[in-house]
């Protein structure tokens, strides 16, 4: 089964064509600049058996993205999907799971489209088009929350007044699911555990977004994200934990104008916000220490940085109990020693103990950086939200293939 994956962003579109069950790459690439002209042309790059290429192609909308996609697929032998995967932010509470887009689904779906309105709504436009050009091609929606979508009441509830949160769904849902659920499951199997016998805490620590996941039993029992991706750690453009009074205070300073402030808690704070110079905390870490001498800006956007994700860190070991292993991932996690050595340093109270150099030199991932001492284990591992999402897509499908005629589904 060919199954195409793709994780849609406000002005990108990512794809990978992906054998099942064997899990090989046919296929892949990026289109870029996608929507209104840019400084720059559009262009996909285009990815066959590790060689790459780049097309310009006229890309205003991710409908347009899509048809140079496909196009560019066909020109391949063996390179057209059997199924659609799409990667959805947000499924508000209606999805646990992946689902099979129908027309009772699509209808779900456009019921929570407002709650993740970067997102979503680019990603709804890509299943309509596929729709429209491919009738026949199934197509699976799975969701960066369903992983946390089990999380107990007490992690999930707001504070709130009974009748607002019922009319409203307001609650925390989690984000970073599909993520954090690939890199559980492949801790659990480095560890030789079964996966329900897997506790532990996930690092996403991504160059934009990040988020930590604490796991009991393999189960997401709680995240740093909430309602959006905007509460928790202080991420590039956004500025995670924040007073209620805050936001009211700066609602009212701004005229009352609801997308000036959403724009100042998700473009402008952060990174960007704390050192004034960059979004990026690498930029940041080289900047705090300098050949021309310390950057105090800089200074104090790492010691927030690393002060907000080392509280956490702590708090959800607290959570998974006797934990089997810290995972660290995505850009940050897997590329940046001096973050997960900062973070972790002093919390041998949890049995954490990196080795200074392992975590120094990892060369190879899957890695374990803890020393041969730790009780908990700290492991470095590439995540792949794409094959997570071509897993769940086949084996949706899989199962529907095998129930008899008839049968009733609930997707």
């Amino acid at each position: 089964m060919n199954v195409l994956v793709f994780n849609c962003g406000s002005s990108s579109l990512k794809y990978r064509l992906i054998r099942m069950p064997e899990e090989n790459e046919i296929a892949g690439g990026e289109a870029q600049r996608v929507g209104p002209r840019t400084a720059e042309p559009p262009r996909i790059l285009h990815r066959v058996r590790g060689e790459t290429e780049t097309h310009l192609a006229d890309m205003p909308d991710h409908a347009a993205a899509f048809d140079q996609v496909m196009a560019l697929l066909g020109q391949g032998g063996n390179m057209m999907p059997d199924v659609v995967a799409h990667r959805v932010v947000h499924g508000g509470g209606r999805f646990d799971r992946a689902a099979l887009v129908s027309d009772a689904s699509l209808a779900e779906l456009e019921a929570v489209k407002s709650m993740a309105p970067i997102h979503n709504p680019p990603a709804m436009k890509l299943i309509y088009a596929c729709r429209e050009r491919y009738p026949s091609l199934p197509q699976v929606a799975v969701f960066d929350t369903a992983f946390h979508d089990r999380m107990p009441g007490y992690a999930l509830e707001y504070a709130l007044p009974r009748p607002l949160v019922e009319t409203y769904g307001i609650r925390k849902y989690g984000f970073h699911g599909i993520s954090h659920g690939y890199v559980t499951t492949e801790a659990a199997r480095l560890l030789g555990k079964p996966l329900d016998e897997f506790s532990g805490v996930s690092c996403h620590l991504g160059s934009g977004g990040a988020s930590l996941c604490a796991v009991v039993n393999g189960r997401s029992v709680d995240n740093t994200m909430g309602y959006s991706p905007l509460q928790g750690l202080i991420m590039s453009t956004r500025c995670g934990d924040l007073d209620p009074a805050v936001v009211l205070r700066m609602f009212h300073l701004e005229g009352d104008d609801i997308s000036a402030v959403e724009k100042v808690l998700n473009k402008n704070s952060g990174v960007l916000g704390l050192s004034g110079e960059s979004a990026d905390i690498r930029d940041v870490l080289a900047a705090a220490v300098g050949t021309a001498g310390d950057n105090d800006r800089a200074a104090l956007a790492r010691e927030v940085y690393l002060w907000r994700l080392r509280k956490y860190l702590g708090a959800y070991l607290t959570v998974a109990g006797s934990a089997d292993a810290v995972v660290f991932t995505d850009t940050i996690g897997e590329t940046v020693p001096a973050v997960r050595w900062a973070v972790c340093a002093g919390l041998e109270v949890f049995g954490l103990k990196l080795d200074a150099l392992l975590n120094s030199v990892v060369e190879r991932l899957p890695a374990d950086v803890a020393a041969a001492d730790s009780a908990v284990r700290a492991l470095v591992i590439a995540t792949n939200e794409e094959i997570s999402i071509a897993r769940e897509a086949a084996t949706l499908l899989s199962g529907l293939a095998l129930k008899p005629k008839g049968a009733r589904q609930t997707q």
